[in-house]
């Protein structure tokens, strides 16, 4: 990155490195000297750069977040707003899923499930984010929906809802499962799924014959 310190960019290391671990191991199984045995750092080095535990967890949900806004801003810049926007959100976020490197696959999907129960900023953060996700894809539906490019009985709150669980399915499939082909076969589920939800233009009436012709 340009202009980036030697600080930042350890930093950044860190964080990329904690982002990794914890999908293996948990956020509450982040520890500085985990981390630092991982980054190559002492722990008081790794300590240096947070205040404290919570607010390594809080850098740590940000940076995450930020991994995946960079292709669905993408995404949203290189498609037309409505049902376009909305498929290129979807893949982008199957493919920022299918592609990234982390040791336990998403890491909303496995921090949201161990904070779901546990009340704190650190849980507050994770459901922002993930909150930010649904509504992008819940904005684009409701767009569709007035544009008539959706079935005028679709609910953009459920096809958002159910976006997200096809990604979350396909990720808990190839993770858990070990189904490598779990992303084709969401991309597929989601091709089927926006076209079951897609507006069907009604044919225009023919004229009838006149009687003699």
């Amino acid at each position: 990155m340009p202009n980036e310190t030697h600080g930042s960019r350890r930093r950044r290391e860190i964080l990329d490195t904690a982002a990794d671990l914890s999908t293996s191991v948990g956020l509450e199984g982040l520890s500085f000297s985990r981390i630092a045995g991982e980054v190559g750092l002492t722990k008081a080095g790794v300590a240096a750069h947070f205040k404290s535990k919570e607010a390594l967890q809080l850098a740590v949900v940000d940076a995450a977040a930020g991994h995946y806004a960079e292709p669905l801003l993408a995404a949203a810049k290189s498609s037309e707003p409505g049902l376009p926007r909305l498929r290129a959100l979807a893949l982008a976020w199957l493919g920022h899923l299918e592609t990234i490197d982390y040791r336990g696959g998403c890491f909303f999907g496995s921090a949201g499930l161990v904070f779901a129960g546990r009340p704190g900023p650190v849980r507050d953060a994770i459901a922002e984010h993930t909150r930010n996700l649904l509504s992008m894809l819940e904005e684009q539906a409701r767009l569709a929906l007035r544009l008539g490019e959706l079935a005028t009985d679709v609910s953009p709150d459920i096809l958002a809802f159910q976006i997200h669980a096809l990604a979350q399915e396909a990720n808990l499939r190839r993770e858990l499962l070990g189904t490598e082909e779990a992303f084709e076969q969401a991309r597929v589920a989601l091709a089927d799924l926006l076209s079951r939800t897609k507006r069907v233009e009604e044919p225009r009436a023919r004229g009838r014959k006149r009687s003699g012709t």
